[in-house]
């Protein structure tokens, strides 16, 4: 998804819900779009500037920590939430989500604000928070305690945080107008129609009780839990490790999406507080580092998976579809179903992939009709995708044969792509559990 709109807006000069709707912000896409640029349709850019960037606040949790107590709290610190940012608990793989640059710009945020000697430090916190805000709105969560924090310290240091958080706004928000981006768009597609009927945080009251069970009772942030009681124990005060960790707890309720990797907005102030309590035992630091390390270490099993897949070839052929039971197209069979739509479409032809298909979208690198090229079923999304659809007819659909197509997507949705196909379109061919159809006027005889 992110691929597809930072290519067209970098490519094809379709700005952020211009070319493409998602609800992130146009500086992640901008991510995607520079990948892009200079190395094509790929993923590993992305992934591999994410790495480095989540490492940069790996960094800084140690330079907390330093500044806090010493090298020995900070190699512990460092250790806590070097590991736990690759657990499965908090979806550790996905490097390239939007956390990855909010939660780094966080904690260079708490840095600066930390270890502030005059003005200078209070300013670039406020304006560095807001940037971590302008990746991902639950940053805001860290600049509320940032804010609370700053009441503890000297009136000036409260208005000069507050100085760098509103130069911070004003330059992500003329940035956003010299891109041509509309700031209307911003706020509807980025936030306005996340809630409510359709959206992506339409659970029930059931559902969102048990994904916070799963997420904080069912996964290895727990092993968090008996270090942070005893550091609350040792300092008996909420101080701004303590005030952090409270905020983006309320901001991950907020939200109620209970996504795995929205717990790593946690981490940072969860490991600094780990690293505090055990760097107080005394007990040599290499025997707390082997436990820390037997304990936190990840479970990762992907690497080894992916690793034989490089002498395996492609994970699944193309006999394996167009025949019962229809499955659900892995990764390459998507890669290949959208070279074949490239090299059987021109650049100029719009192509629909019906349902969840952004990554047959972005291998085709055809434009969608419609800015909702992945399906979004809000009452503002089909408003627009049908108009979308009657201003821009495409000259190929794709429809999924797979049952999880008729599961996931609205009953009204299918058939409104079932009628325009029987009206207007004819069948062309099966490909990788799709039915692919040709606009009428464009067959050729």
């Amino acid at each position: 998804m992110w691929h597809y709109i930072g290519r067209n807006w970098f490519r094809n000069g379709l700005v952020p819900y211009s070319g493409g709707v998602d609800n992130h912000s146009p500086l992640f896409f901008a991510i995607f779009g520079l990948s892009d640029k200079l190395f094509g349709v790929n993923y590993w850019f992305p992934r591999v500037f994410g790495t480095l960037c989540q490492s940069v606040g790996i960094f800084y949790v140690y330079k907390l920590a330093d500044h806090l107590a010493g090298k020995r709290a900070a190699m512990l610190a460092l250790s806590f939430y070097g590991l736990s940012v690759m657990w499965h608990g908090v979806d550790g793989r996905y490097t390239s989500y939007t956390e990855t640059y909010e939660v780094m710009f966080t904690i260079i945020a708490f840095y600066y604000f930390i270890t502030a000697k005059g003005s200078k430090g209070y300013f670039i916190s406020g304006l560095v928070a807001i940037i971590a805000m302008g990746f991902r709105l639950s940053g805001v969560f860290g600049i509320v305690a940032l804010f609370a924090a700053s009441f503890r310290k000297k009136e000036k240091c409260t208005l000069v945080f507050c100085a760098g958080a509103l130069c911070g706004i004003v330059f992500l928000a003329t940035l956003s107008l010299l891109a041509g981006i509309n700031p209307h768009d911003v706020y509807v597609y980025g936030f306005a129609d996340n809630f409510g009927q359709g959206s992506t945080t339409n659970y029930s009251f059931l559902t969102r009780m048990v994904q916070f069970h799963n997420m904080f009772f069912y996964s290895e942030v727990i092993l968090f839990y008996p270090l942070a009681l005893a550091y609350l124990f040792i300092e008996r005060k909420v101080n701004w490790p303590v005030l952090w960790a409270i905020f983006e707890f309320i901001g991950i309720n907020i939200i109620g999406n209970y996504a795995r990797v929205d717990l790593k907005d946690l981490l940072p102030p969860l490991a600094l507080m780990g690293g505090l309590v055990v760097a107080k035992l005394n007990v040599p630091l290499r025997y707390s580092m082997v436990v820390v390390w037997l304990c936190f270490s990840p479970k990762i099993v992907e690497p080894f998976l992916n690793f034989t897949r490089l002498f395996t070839g492609e994970f699944q052929k193309a006999e394996n579809y167009c025949h019962e039971p229809y499955i659900q197209p892995d990764e390459s069979a998507s890669r290949q179903l959208g070279q074949w739509v490239k090299a059987n479409t021109t650049v100029q032809q719009n192509v629909l992939v019906a349902g969840y298909g952004s990554q047959v979208q972005v291998y085709s690198e055809r434009i969608s009709p419609s800015i909702y090229f992945n399906a979004t079923q809000t009452p503002l999304a089909k408003e627009r995708f049908y108009r979308d659809m009657r201003q821009h007819e495409p000259d190929m659909i794709l429809v999924p044969l797979f049952p999880e197509y008729r599961q996931y997507i609205g009953a009204d949705l299918q058939q409104y792509i079932d009628q325009l196909v029987a009206k207007d379109y004819y069948l062309d061919r099966c490909m990788f559990n799709y039915n692919v159809y040709r606009l009428k006027k464009t067959q050729v005889n």
